[in-house]
């Protein structure tokens, strides 16, 4: 199974950022989601962020918002995640489960880590949690082996950014800006100074998301950060697609576009 230490440890031998994609289960189908995945891979992403479906997105943007109420619609439930984890891990990326907190708190800390490790996930993504209250969580993933990713942002103070940075074990995701997310014209101007501060505070790498949507932006990003965070931007080609054959090709030239970006 690959692991994300020995993501970053290659990224790093190879003089460029690890790019990671972002992906709802369940969506454009369920079965449709494992074969976007298994094409952003194809075409260069090191990770794959699957998104738990969620009726009341805290931080997602009208692109995933979209995304998650056609995966809903479409009846995707947490054992459809796990299935579209089996399937994307695979391919051989490591890939990670972007959750808010409800869903894991109903399903049972304990039993979503294991259940979650069993399919060959290695960590989630739990941006609504806090570090004051992530220590049951934290436990039951190292308990499991799985790692914990939680969010830095620009208006984090130094003190809270340690506080984050000491619930991580994967890597510290830094949001770009302060919203939601979305693909921009631009990425965040706080992005690289809050990565310097982040860095700071931890040998963990860093990486950076929400405004990524361009090979022009990823290279960019990739000139400071560890990890090139994409999400919007490969659903955003799958909205449009007139067919899931088309969709494919379009998330392949876009990863392609990326993953030639994040070469320094």
């Amino acid at each position: 199974m690959t692991t994300l230490q020995t993501v970053f440890a290659k990224a790093k031998a190879d003089d460029r950022a690890a790019l990671i994609g972002y992906l709802p289960a369940g969506f454009p189908t369920k079965d449709g989601a494992i074969a976007a995945a298994a094409a952003m891979v194809e075409a260069g992403c090191d990770v794959i962020e699957i998104g738990l479906p969620y009726s009341d997105p805290l931080m997602d943007g009208p692109t995933i918002q979209d995304a998650v109420h056609r995966s809903l619609t479409n009846g995707t439930r947490i054992a459809d995640v796990l299935r579209t984890v089996e399937g994307v891990a695979r391919t051989g990326a490591a890939t990670l489960v972007m959750t808010y907190w409800n869903p894991i708190d109903r399903y049972g800390a304990d039993r979503f880590a294991r259940d979650l490790a069993s399919a060959g996930g290695v960590g989630t993504i739990t941006p609504d949690l806090t570090p004051e209250e992530s220590e049951p969580w934290r436990a039951a993933s190292a308990g499991a082996g799985i790692d914990t990713v939680f969010l830095v942002a620009p208006s984090s103070p130094e003190s809270r950014i340690k506080a984050v940075v000491d619930c991580c074990t994967g890597f510290v995701y830094a949001a770009s800006l302060m919203g939601v997310t979305g693909a921009r014209e631009s990425v965040g101007e706080a992005a690289h100074g809050l990565v310097e501060r982040t860095r700071l505070q931890t040998d963990l790498p860093v990486c950076v998301g929400l405004g990524v949507g361009t090979g022009k932006q990823a290279a960019e990003v990739a000139g400071y950060a560890d990890g090139v965070i994409v999400g919007s931007a490969f659903i955003r080609r799958l909205l449009d697609a007139p067919d899931e054959a088309s969709g494919l090709a379009s998330v392949r030239e876009l990863g392609a576009e990326l993953a030639a970006g994040v070469r320094r």
